[in-house]
Protein backbone atom coordinates (compact mmCIF):
# COMPACT_ATOMS: atom_id res chain seq x y z
CA UNK A 1 0.00 0.00 0.00
CA UNK A 2 1.21 3.44 -0.84
CA UNK A 3 2.38 5.47 2.14
CA UNK A 4 -0.21 8.14 1.35
CA UNK A 5 -2.96 5.52 1.73
CA UNK A 6 -1.96 4.37 5.21
CA UNK A 7 -4.67 5.48 7.72
CA UNK A 8 -3.46 7.88 10.34
CA UNK A 9 -5.15 7.16 13.73
CA UNK A 10 -4.35 10.69 14.89
CA UNK A 11 -6.44 12.32 12.18
CA UNK A 12 -9.73 13.54 13.75
CA UNK A 13 -11.86 12.56 10.76
CA UNK A 14 -10.99 8.90 11.30
CA UNK A 15 -12.15 8.83 14.93
CA UNK A 16 -15.88 8.15 15.32
CA UNK A 17 -17.68 9.16 18.50
CA UNK A 18 -21.08 7.81 19.59
CA UNK A 19 -24.00 10.00 18.58
CA UNK A 20 -25.11 10.64 22.16
CA UNK A 21 -21.77 11.98 23.34
CA UNK A 22 -21.44 15.72 22.87
CA UNK A 23 -19.78 18.27 25.08
CA UNK A 24 -20.04 17.99 28.85
CA UNK A 25 -23.28 19.43 30.20
CA UNK A 26 -23.15 18.35 33.86
CA UNK A 27 -20.28 17.25 36.09
CA UNK A 28 -21.10 15.98 39.58
CA UNK A 29 -17.85 15.79 41.54
CA UNK A 30 -17.85 13.97 44.91
CA UNK A 31 -21.12 15.58 46.02
CA UNK A 32 -22.32 15.17 49.61
CA UNK A 33 -25.62 16.57 50.87
CA UNK A 34 -26.35 16.53 54.59
CA UNK A 35 -29.32 18.18 56.24
CA UNK A 36 -30.87 18.20 59.70
CA UNK A 37 -34.34 16.96 60.55
CA UNK A 38 -36.40 16.83 63.69
CA UNK A 39 -37.35 13.38 64.89
CA UNK A 40 -38.36 11.95 68.24
CA UNK A 41 -37.20 9.27 70.60
CA UNK A 42 -38.21 7.80 73.94
CA UNK A 43 -36.29 9.52 76.77
CA UNK A 44 -33.96 7.46 78.92
CA UNK A 45 -34.91 6.99 82.55
CA UNK A 46 -32.52 9.68 83.72
CA UNK A 47 -33.88 12.19 81.19
CA UNK A 48 -37.48 12.13 82.41
CA UNK A 49 -38.74 15.11 84.35
CA UNK A 50 -41.49 15.39 86.86
CA UNK A 51 -43.80 17.09 84.35
CA UNK A 52 -43.36 14.27 81.79
CA UNK A 53 -45.75 11.39 82.06
CA UNK A 54 -44.54 7.95 81.18
CA UNK A 55 -42.27 7.75 78.13
CA UNK A 56 -43.44 10.74 76.09
CA UNK A 57 -41.30 11.20 72.99
CA UNK A 58 -38.58 13.86 73.13
CA UNK A 59 -37.92 16.02 70.00
CA UNK A 60 -34.38 15.43 68.73
CA UNK A 61 -32.45 16.95 65.87
CA UNK A 62 -30.47 14.50 63.75
CA UNK A 63 -28.33 14.70 60.62
CA UNK A 64 -29.35 12.92 57.42
CA UNK A 65 -26.54 12.15 54.98
CA UNK A 66 -28.78 11.95 51.89
CA UNK A 67 -26.09 12.00 49.16
CA UNK A 68 -22.73 10.37 49.86
CA UNK A 69 -19.88 11.14 47.48
CA UNK A 70 -21.65 10.83 44.13
CA UNK A 71 -19.63 11.55 40.98
CA UNK A 72 -20.56 11.25 37.31
CA UNK A 73 -20.59 13.17 34.02
CA UNK A 74 -23.46 13.84 31.63
CA UNK A 75 -22.91 14.83 28.03
CA UNK A 76 -24.92 16.61 25.40
CA UNK A 77 -27.73 14.46 24.02
CA UNK A 78 -27.84 11.97 26.91
CA UNK A 79 -31.08 11.02 28.64
CA UNK A 80 -30.27 9.56 32.05
CA UNK A 81 -32.68 7.69 34.29
CA UNK A 82 -32.01 7.71 38.04
CA UNK A 83 -33.47 4.72 39.88
CA UNK A 84 -33.49 3.43 43.43
CA UNK A 85 -35.76 2.84 46.39
CA UNK A 86 -37.59 5.65 48.16
CA UNK A 87 -35.23 7.46 50.49
CA UNK A 88 -32.14 6.57 48.43
CA UNK A 89 -31.32 10.21 47.59
CA UNK A 90 -32.60 10.49 43.99
CA UNK A 91 -34.68 13.65 44.44
CA UNK A 92 -32.05 15.25 46.66
CA UNK A 93 -29.47 14.67 43.92
CA UNK A 94 -31.70 16.33 41.32
CA UNK A 95 -32.27 19.32 43.59
CA UNK A 96 -28.51 19.65 44.07
CA UNK A 97 -27.97 19.60 40.29
CA UNK A 98 -30.70 22.23 39.91
CA UNK A 99 -28.95 24.46 42.43
CA UNK A 100 -31.83 24.32 44.93
CA UNK A 101 -29.73 22.56 47.59
CA UNK A 102 -26.08 23.57 48.08
CA UNK A 103 -23.79 20.54 48.53
CA UNK A 104 -22.02 20.31 51.88
CA UNK A 105 -19.01 18.91 50.05
CA UNK A 106 -18.11 18.56 46.39
CA UNK A 107 -19.22 20.56 43.37
CA UNK A 108 -21.83 20.48 40.60
CA UNK A 109 -20.78 22.05 37.29
CA UNK A 110 -23.51 22.78 34.73
CA UNK A 111 -23.07 24.15 31.21
CA UNK A 112 -26.47 25.86 31.04
CA UNK A 113 -29.43 26.47 33.32
CA UNK A 114 -30.93 23.31 34.90
CA UNK A 115 -34.75 23.30 35.15
CA UNK A 116 -36.43 20.99 37.67
CA UNK A 117 -39.85 19.56 36.83
CA UNK A 118 -41.36 17.65 39.74
CA UNK A 119 -44.68 16.41 41.02
CA UNK A 120 -44.75 19.41 43.36
CA UNK A 121 -44.25 21.96 40.59
CA UNK A 122 -45.90 25.24 41.48
CA UNK A 123 -49.26 25.31 39.72
CA UNK A 124 -52.07 27.24 41.38
CA UNK A 125 -54.87 24.83 42.29
CA UNK A 126 -57.55 27.53 42.49
CA UNK A 127 -56.89 28.69 38.90
CA UNK A 128 -57.95 27.01 35.69
CA UNK A 129 -55.59 24.86 33.68
CA UNK A 130 -55.62 27.51 30.94
CA UNK A 131 -54.54 30.23 33.36
CA UNK A 132 -51.81 27.96 34.73
CA UNK A 133 -50.50 27.41 31.21
CA UNK A 134 -50.25 31.15 30.72
CA UNK A 135 -48.51 31.75 34.05
CA UNK A 136 -46.18 28.79 33.58
CA UNK A 137 -45.04 29.91 30.14
CA UNK A 138 -44.63 33.49 31.33
CA UNK A 139 -42.35 32.15 34.07
CA UNK A 140 -40.35 30.34 31.38
CA UNK A 141 -39.77 33.64 29.60
CA UNK A 142 -42.30 33.45 26.77
CA UNK A 143 -44.17 36.43 25.35
CA UNK A 144 -47.97 36.54 25.07
CA UNK A 145 -47.68 35.92 21.33
CA UNK A 146 -45.50 32.83 21.89
CA UNK A 147 -47.90 31.58 24.55
CA UNK A 148 -50.84 31.87 22.15
CA UNK A 149 -48.95 29.84 19.55
CA UNK A 150 -48.12 27.07 22.06
CA UNK A 151 -51.45 26.91 23.92
CA UNK A 152 -53.36 24.47 21.70
CA UNK A 153 -50.38 22.11 21.44
CA UNK A 154 -50.03 21.98 25.23
CA UNK A 155 -53.73 21.23 25.73
CA UNK A 156 -53.66 18.52 23.07
CA UNK A 157 -50.50 16.93 24.48
CA UNK A 158 -51.85 16.88 28.04
CA UNK A 159 -55.09 15.23 26.91
CA UNK A 160 -57.15 17.32 29.33
CA UNK A 161 -59.62 18.56 26.72
CA UNK A 162 -62.45 20.83 27.88
CA UNK A 163 -61.33 20.44 31.50
CA UNK A 164 -58.58 22.94 30.70
CA UNK A 165 -61.09 25.66 31.59
CA UNK A 166 -61.85 24.14 35.01
CA UNK A 167 -59.92 24.80 38.25
CA UNK A 168 -56.91 22.57 38.82
CA UNK A 169 -58.41 21.55 42.15
CA UNK A 170 -60.87 19.41 40.14
CA UNK A 171 -58.08 17.55 38.30
CA UNK A 172 -56.90 14.06 39.14
CA UNK A 173 -53.24 13.60 40.02
CA UNK A 174 -52.62 12.17 36.54
CA UNK A 175 -54.21 15.16 34.80
CA UNK A 176 -52.13 17.56 36.89
CA UNK A 177 -48.92 15.64 36.16
CA UNK A 178 -49.62 15.60 32.42
CA UNK A 179 -50.28 19.34 32.36
CA UNK A 180 -47.09 20.11 34.31
CA UNK A 181 -45.05 17.99 31.92
CA UNK A 182 -46.66 19.58 28.85
CA UNK A 183 -45.91 23.09 30.13
CA UNK A 184 -42.33 22.34 31.12
CA UNK A 185 -41.46 20.68 27.80
CA UNK A 186 -43.08 23.37 25.64
CA UNK A 187 -39.67 25.01 25.28
CA UNK A 188 -36.16 23.67 24.94
CA UNK A 189 -34.21 23.63 28.19
CA UNK A 190 -30.47 23.61 28.60
CA UNK A 191 -30.75 20.82 31.19
CA UNK A 192 -34.14 19.31 32.05
CA UNK A 193 -34.58 17.46 35.36
CA UNK A 194 -37.81 15.44 35.66
CA UNK A 195 -38.62 14.20 39.16
CA UNK A 196 -41.39 11.56 39.13
CA UNK A 197 -43.64 13.73 36.96
CA UNK A 198 -44.46 10.66 34.82
CA UNK A 199 -45.33 8.34 37.71
CA UNK A 200 -49.07 8.93 37.45
CA UNK A 201 -49.26 8.82 33.65
CA UNK A 202 -50.82 5.93 31.73
CA UNK A 203 -49.06 3.92 29.04
CA UNK A 204 -50.30 6.21 26.25
CA UNK A 205 -48.93 9.26 28.04
CA UNK A 206 -45.59 7.51 28.64
CA UNK A 207 -45.32 6.90 24.88
CA UNK A 208 -46.15 10.53 24.11
CA UNK A 209 -43.66 11.69 26.75
CA UNK A 210 -40.97 9.47 25.27
CA UNK A 211 -41.56 11.02 21.84
CA UNK A 212 -41.46 14.55 23.29
CA UNK A 213 -38.23 13.87 25.19
CA UNK A 214 -36.75 12.32 22.04
CA UNK A 215 -37.43 15.63 20.29
CA UNK A 216 -35.63 17.48 23.07
CA UNK A 217 -32.74 15.05 22.92
CA UNK A 218 -32.45 15.56 19.17
CA UNK A 219 -31.79 19.20 19.99
CA UNK A 220 -28.76 18.02 21.99
CA UNK A 221 -29.94 18.79 25.52
CA UNK A 222 -29.18 16.77 28.65
CA UNK A 223 -32.19 15.21 30.40
CA UNK A 224 -32.42 13.50 33.80
CA UNK A 225 -35.47 11.42 34.75
CA UNK A 226 -36.51 10.02 38.12
CA UNK A 227 -39.54 7.77 37.72
CA UNK A 228 -41.24 4.83 39.44
CA UNK A 229 -42.18 3.50 36.01
CA UNK A 230 -39.83 0.91 34.53
CA UNK A 231 -41.51 1.31 31.15
CA UNK A 232 -40.86 5.07 31.21
CA UNK A 233 -37.18 4.56 32.03
CA UNK A 234 -36.83 1.98 29.25
CA UNK A 235 -38.68 4.06 26.68
CA UNK A 236 -36.97 7.36 27.40
CA UNK A 237 -33.47 6.78 28.78
CA UNK A 238 -30.33 5.44 27.12
CA UNK A 239 -28.38 5.39 30.39
CA UNK A 240 -29.36 4.64 34.00
CA UNK A 241 -27.79 5.36 37.38
CA UNK A 242 -28.85 3.17 40.30
CA UNK A 243 -28.56 4.92 43.67
CA UNK A 244 -28.94 3.32 47.09
CA UNK A 245 -28.33 4.94 50.48
CA UNK A 246 -27.01 8.05 48.74
CA UNK A 247 -24.33 6.21 46.74
CA UNK A 248 -24.06 4.98 43.16
CA UNK A 249 -24.48 1.21 42.92
CA UNK A 250 -24.29 0.98 39.12
CA UNK A 251 -24.02 3.33 36.15
CA UNK A 252 -24.41 2.10 32.59
CA UNK A 253 -26.77 1.20 29.74
CA UNK A 254 -30.42 1.34 30.81
CA UNK A 255 -31.33 -2.32 30.31
CA UNK A 256 -28.25 -3.61 32.13
CA UNK A 257 -28.80 -1.37 35.16
CA UNK A 258 -32.56 -2.02 35.27
CA UNK A 259 -32.04 -5.79 35.16
CA UNK A 260 -29.61 -5.71 38.08
CA UNK A 261 -31.86 -3.37 40.05
CA UNK A 262 -35.01 -5.45 39.49
CA UNK A 263 -33.14 -8.55 40.62
CA UNK A 264 -32.55 -6.83 43.96
CA UNK A 265 -36.18 -5.71 44.46
CA UNK A 266 -37.52 -8.93 46.10
CA UNK A 267 -34.73 -8.84 48.69
CA UNK A 268 -35.31 -5.15 49.33
CA UNK A 269 -39.08 -5.68 49.57
CA UNK A 270 -38.72 -8.42 52.20
CA UNK A 271 -36.31 -6.28 54.20
CA UNK A 272 -38.56 -3.22 53.98
CA UNK A 273 -41.67 -5.12 55.06
CA UNK A 274 -39.81 -6.35 58.13
CA UNK A 275 -38.72 -2.78 58.89
CA UNK A 276 -42.28 -1.51 58.37
CA UNK A 277 -43.66 -3.99 60.92
CA UNK A 278 -41.00 -2.94 63.38
CA UNK A 279 -41.74 0.74 62.69
CA UNK A 280 -45.44 0.28 63.41
CA UNK A 281 -44.62 -1.37 66.73
CA UNK A 282 -42.31 1.45 67.74
CA UNK A 283 -44.32 4.44 66.56
CA UNK A 284 -46.15 4.68 69.85
CA UNK A 285 -42.77 5.12 71.49
CA UNK A 286 -41.81 7.89 69.06
CA UNK A 287 -39.27 5.80 67.16
CA UNK A 288 -39.97 5.58 63.44
CA UNK A 289 -36.87 6.46 61.48
CA UNK A 290 -34.01 4.72 59.74
CA UNK A 291 -30.43 5.53 60.59
CA UNK A 292 -30.44 7.98 57.67
CA UNK A 293 -33.58 9.70 58.99
CA UNK A 294 -36.00 8.26 56.41
CA UNK A 295 -39.26 6.64 57.44
CA UNK A 296 -39.39 2.85 57.52
CA UNK A 297 -43.07 2.50 56.72
CA UNK A 298 -42.89 5.03 53.87
CA UNK A 299 -39.89 3.22 52.38
CA UNK A 300 -41.70 -0.12 52.55
CA UNK A 301 -44.93 1.18 51.05
CA UNK A 302 -43.30 1.94 47.68
CA UNK A 303 -40.32 -0.39 47.68
CA UNK A 304 -41.77 -2.54 44.91
CA UNK A 305 -41.19 0.29 42.45
CA UNK A 306 -38.33 2.71 42.03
Amino acid sequence: MDEAEVPNPERPEEIEEPRTLGKLKVVVDDVHVTYRVWTSRTPAEGERRWWQRGSRAVPTKREVHAVRGISFEARQGETIGIIGRNGSGKSTLLRAIAGLIPPNKGTVYADGQPTLLGVSSALVQSLTGARNIELGLLALGMSQKEIASKFDDIVEFSGIGKSIHMPMSTYSSGMGARLKFAIATAITHDILLIDEALSTGDSEFVEKSAARIEELRDEAEAIFLVSHSASAIRAICDRAIWIDAGQIVMDGPTEEVLSKYLESVPRNLKKDRKQARRARRLRLDGQGANEDGSDWAQDASDSGGF
